[in-house]
């Protein structure tokens, strides 16, 4: 038998420094990420709004006017409607935004005594009873002695701060404080208005920048991918705005048509501040799943003011929206794409809202639906080999 060379496996002292180094520098990138994920949730929304404003440059582009005239067109034109609107609706919807302030706690406490009236029946077993305190009259003859100057044998009187003492919170109290708990959590950026108004900045020059020349970041984005997986990564890159375009364009559509329809709805039923739970409603459309829940809830609460058949009215007239628009609006409005699974969108929704807060929670679906348009086109297409349907780079004019 000849020689055999053996060949020695293993690292070398260069091998180990890069790979330390390599450990390093993606631990402090994702300490970076951490550190100003704010930032990068507003940067996605700005790229989420410019892919959508990059269509409509397409179509003014058509008329030879430039893309970056046509972008600072259509997106400071979307701003002076909703600022026509809002100086139309301002009055009626910020004296209706006073009458839910005011109306809605009393609705609250409302909801509690017909709910303790009723705690007898099969709502007790759901709820329960409230439990009669052992001590009642010991309290009584304490309290009682203490009224009249006397201290009876055996039974301490309170002490003098006791009248002070605090009362059993009532459920709008209770609500009131949780809400304010999870304002702080959901909405830090609320109190710092000077962040709020640079956001809102950042987010519509990106909108611009990205819908005037959108060739130039998908160039620069291209750079960063070997030449063999340039065209397979472009196909990618495309398919992913292709689904963010259409969700946000069907998104916004959908705010419209939901906001204005509630709002009518609502006038029929003779419910107190009909225009500010029609522009909740609107507007918390842009969250899917959550925020129709999150904008039943004022609605409900100001029908009750009048009765609570008209309560489960309302919360009837909300299902039946929700249930026209995911089974007609949506459908219609988005006839190709990735649709998200609904386990999958209240699973991420709520994985987002606990380690980004509100922030998370508005990009969990768009965040969602990129993913899986890499998941499928990358590994079940790539890796698995099965045939999908994955949404195509080029919609039809």
């Amino acid at each position: 038998m000849g020689d055999r060379r053996t060949r020695a496996v293993g690292w070398h002292s260069k091998d180990i420094v890069r790979a330390a180094a390599l450990v390093i520098a993606m631990y402090l990138l994702i300490k970076l990420l951490w550190f100003v994920h704010a930032l990068v949730i507003v940067a996605f929304l700005g790229v989420l709004f410019g892919l959508a404003v990059e269509a409509g440059v397409d179509r003014l582009e058509r008329f030879r006017i430039r893309r970056g005239i046509g972008a600072a067109i259509i997106v400071l034109g979307f701003f002076g409607l909703l600022a026509g609107f809002g100086a139309g609706m301002a009055p009626t919807v910020r004296e209706q935004s006073r009458e839910l302030r005011v109306k809605i706690p009393e609705a609250v406490d409302k909801l509690q005594d017909w709910a303790d009236r009723r705690r007898g029946g099969f709502l007790g077993l759901l709820i329960g009873r409230p439990s009669a305190g052992p001590a009642t009259g010991a309290t009584t003859g304490a309290t009682t002695g203490a009224d009249t100057g006397t201290a009876r044998p055996g039974i301490a009187a309170p002490p003098a701060d006791s009248a002070a003492a605090p009362e059993t919170g009532t459920l709008s109290g209770s609500l009131g404080r949780q809400v304010s708990g999870a304002t702080r959590y959901l909405f830090p950026f609320l109190s710092q208005t000077v962040a709020v108004v640079a956001g809102i900045l950042l987010i519509i020059f990106m909108s611009i920048y990205i819908a005037a020349d959108p060739g130039l970041y998908h160039r620069g984005l291209m750079h960063l991918f070997p030449h063999r997986a340039r065209n397979r990564a472009g196909e990618v890159l495309s398919a992913i705005a292709t689904v963010l375009r259409r969700w946000l364009v069907t998104q916004l559509i959908a705010m419209v048509v939901i906001g204005i329809v509630t709002t009518i709805a609502l006038l029929i039923l003779d419910v107190k501040a009909a225009f500010a739970l029609g522009l909740i409603a609107g507007l918390l459309e842009f969250i899917p799943t959550v925020g129709p829940i999150l904008s039943a809830v004022p609605a409900v609460a100001m029908a009750f003011l009048d009765s609570p058949e008209k309560a489960l009215t309302v919360v009837a007239v909300y299902v039946g929206i929700q249930f026209l628009e995911n089974h007609l609006l949506i459908p219609m409005l988005m006839k190709e794409g990735v649709e998200v699974p609904p386990v999958l969108t209240i699973l991420g929704q709520a994985l987002f809202t606990i380690v980004f807060g509100f922030l998370g929670l508005m990009v969990a679906v768009p965040v969602l639906a990129a993913v899986m348009v890499v998941v499928k086109m990358l590994y079940v297409e790539g890796v698995v080999g099965d045939e999908i349907d994955v949404v195509h780079a080029h919609e039809p004019d």
